[in-house]
């Protein structure tokens, strides 16, 4: 007997597409790496800017305390020192270093000049600005007197030791924006060669 013959409209099972659900796969990996590598970006980027603001922080907005110091002194040829009296006038080297990236503004200041504790001699720092990273130098002169009675063993060993002292007060300017107060002490020791008029063991 003769097989039926398949009705029409009545279809079989379709073959599932497994060329379809490869694709569908690969697609969803392709963009699960996408996103994997997009995250990978913005942690490193993060770690970065954290990184940059930290250094920054640590060096460019870190504001140090400006130096103060006197670099060198000679006196004028018509100074004297006698057993009985002092009287010479000194022209001092000064120099305020700014190692900020900022310039530092500072305003008058008053150095004083001391012979065995005894105020001997003043000038006025005039008010300035170191630049950002630089030595703001300038010269000043004093004049010196005094009729202590340690003179006489002093010149009899050729030498005097003298001390100075200032206070020096600003502000460290960054980015245009931001200022921060800085105060500077000034503390020198000395030794005056008297024969040669020349300054020697400068510390400050």
């Amino acid at each position: 007997m003769a097989e039926k013959q398949q009705q029409p409209g009545h279809n079989s099972a379709a073959p599932y597409n497994y060329g379809r659900a490869d694709e569908e796969s690969q697609t969803k990996e392709l963009k699960r790496q996408k996103r994997k590598k997009l995250m990978l970006y913005i942690a490193a980027f993060v770690v970065f800017q954290t990184i940059v603001i930290v250094i920054f922080s640590l060096t460019v907005m870190k504001v140090k305390t400006p130096k103060f110091r006197i670099r060198a002194a000679s006196f004028d040829a018509s100074s004297t020192v006698s057993a009985t009296s002092l009287d010479m006038r000194m022209n001092a080297r000064l120099g305020v270093k700014n190692t900020n990236f900022g310039p530092y503004k500072f305003d008058n200041s008053t150095i004083t000049f001391y012979y065995r504790g005894a105020e001997i001699g003043s000038t006025i720092v005039p008010k300035s600005t170191a630049k950002f990273q630089s030595t703001k130098r300038f010269n000043v002169t004093i004049p010196l007197s005094s009729t202590s009675p340690d003179l006489a063993t002093d010149f009899r060993s050729g030498t005097l030791p003298l001390t100075c002292t200032s206070r020096m007060t600003g502000k460290v300017e960054l980015m245009l924006v931001m200022k921060k107060k800085k105060a500077i002490n000034l503390n020198c020791t000395m030794d005056v060669h008297i024969a040669s008029k020349q300054i020697q063991n400068l510390k400050c």
